[in-house]
């Protein structure tokens, strides 16, 4: 099984704390938030992660280049960043016939990722994903499901949200959805994939613990109840 862990972002919101640290390589009780993401892509049988990097990508790369054990863990420095889809779309040929995961290593949470792959496998459709309910609607894809979990609506950001029901950034794509990208990168995923995916998209509600770690504020209340999580 193979996954993207997409990690290549600039990690803005999140300053100082990622001046001299990209996203991904913050600490979470000790341990890189990489790491804990690696460590549960294992545990979901997952045996290869490509890891897309952009700023400070020699913490990445050396880190990885220290790790042993599984998953194996390919790094793909992007001199221009090519948005999350379009990051998919470039490593095509080595996600290869199977679906596969793709995973936002900003976020933080405890969620089993078999559960995503066994929701997917069980629909048949070319795509899984997870979902939230968040206190910010506005700074989410918000999303709508029909009584059998499909995915009826999907829209990046909404100004005027009609639910609190949010993309949680966790996936499992079989490879025909990508044939939905079109046009030259930067391609998003939020933006350019699901919206074209609605009815053709299975929805899995996040269970446990779950926080996007996109700013300051976030990544210290995500340190506190990580470190209650793990100690209870």
């Amino acid at each position: 099984m193979r996954a993207f862990l997409l990690a290549a972002g600039l990690g803005t919101r999140l300053r100082p704390l990622t001046d001299r640290v990209p996203k991904c390589m913050v600490p979470i009780g000790g341990q890189p938030l990489l790491e804990i993401w690696l460590q549960s892509l294992a545990r979901a049988d997952v045996d290869q992660v490509l890891v897309n990097v952009h700023y400070l990508p020699e913490a990445v790369t050396s880190y990885v280049a220290g790790r042993s054990g599984l998953p194996e863990v390919v790094t793909v420095f992007e001199p221009r960043l090519l948005g999350s889809a379009g990051t998919l779309l470039a490593n095509r040929e080595w996600a290869g016939d199977d679906p596969f995961l793709a995973c936002y290593a900003d976020n933080l949470t405890d969620f089993d990722l078999r559960l995503l792959l066994d929701a997917h496998q069980q629909s048949g459709l070319p795509a899984t994903i997870a979902a939230f309910r968040t206190d910010r609607p506005s700074h989410c894809g918000i999303l709508g499901t029909d009584s059998s979990g499909v995915m009826t609506s999907f829209i990046e950001k909404p100004l005027h949200p009609e639910s609190d029901l949010a993309n949680a950034g966790l996936y499992v794509f079989s490879p025909e959805a990508l044939d939905l990208v079109a046009g030259p990168p930067p391609k998003d995923i939020g933006f350019d994939l699901l919206p074209k995916l609605v009815g053709r998209a299975r929805v899995v509600r996040v269970g446990g613990y779950f926080r996007d770690i996109g700013d300051p504020d976030a990544y210290q209340r995500a340190q506190v109840e990580w470190l209650e999580k793990v100690a209870w």
